[in-house]
């Protein structure tokens, strides 16, 4: 009789806290619209065949697997970090410089750039020749990016082609920013 020191190449066995644990991620997944139905019951039919904890890792890796603690706390800390850019952005906007809405009877558009003949120049360098357009339409003001370098946004989002605005919204040409108001 000989003695062996070599180990057993069989993986070692699901345990059931660990099918319990890849279940109870399956449910919360379904309950919280992450899994249609068959893709529940499917995989819950693989969890309860699996023999390696490999093949439950592999079919709760998508799911999200946070106790309900963690979730409520990274919840806050959400919450908290979106209210704090709001309170941000509130503080900054009444600090900026206003920027007039021409009058209502304005046939043309006001033109926004560093070139020397538009209605409004902003010499700065983040600024284009020809940035943006601001017009009245419909009884509304739209302003219109005109294919600028460093961009023009409204209230913190991306002009892309065009957004309607109004009095007290922040508009940023490039880098330089500014509230608008009524004349």
């Amino acid at each position: 009789m000989t003695s062996s020191f070599e180990f057993s190449t069989y993986p070692a066995r699901v345990t059931d806290v660990e099918r319990d644990r890849a279940l109870d991620a399956l449910k919360e997944g379904a309950a919280t619209g992450r899994l249609s139905h068959d893709t529940f019951v499917r995989r819950m039919e693989l969890v309860l065949a699996a023999r390696r904890p490999d093949e439950l890792a592999a079919l709760t890796a998508d799911l999200r697997t946070e106790k309900p603690w963690a979730r409520r706390v990274l919840g806050g800390v959400e919450a908290v970090s979106g209210f704090t850019m709001k309170l941000r952005r509130a503080w900054q906007a009444e600090r900026l410089p206003k920027l007039l809405l021409p009058g209502a009877e304005t046939p043309r558009p006001l033109l926004i750039g560093r070139e020397p003949t538009n209605g409004l120049r902003l010499s700065h360098d983040t600024v284009s020749r020809f940035h943006a357009e601001l017009r009245r339409q419909g009884g509304m003001w739209v302003l219109r990016d005109l294919g600028s370098t460093n961009g023009t946004s409204v209230n913190g989002r991306r002009v892309i082609g065009a957004a309607v605005v109004r009095d007290g919204d922040q508009v940023s040409f490039g880098q330089m920013s500014f509230r608008l108001a009524a004349g």
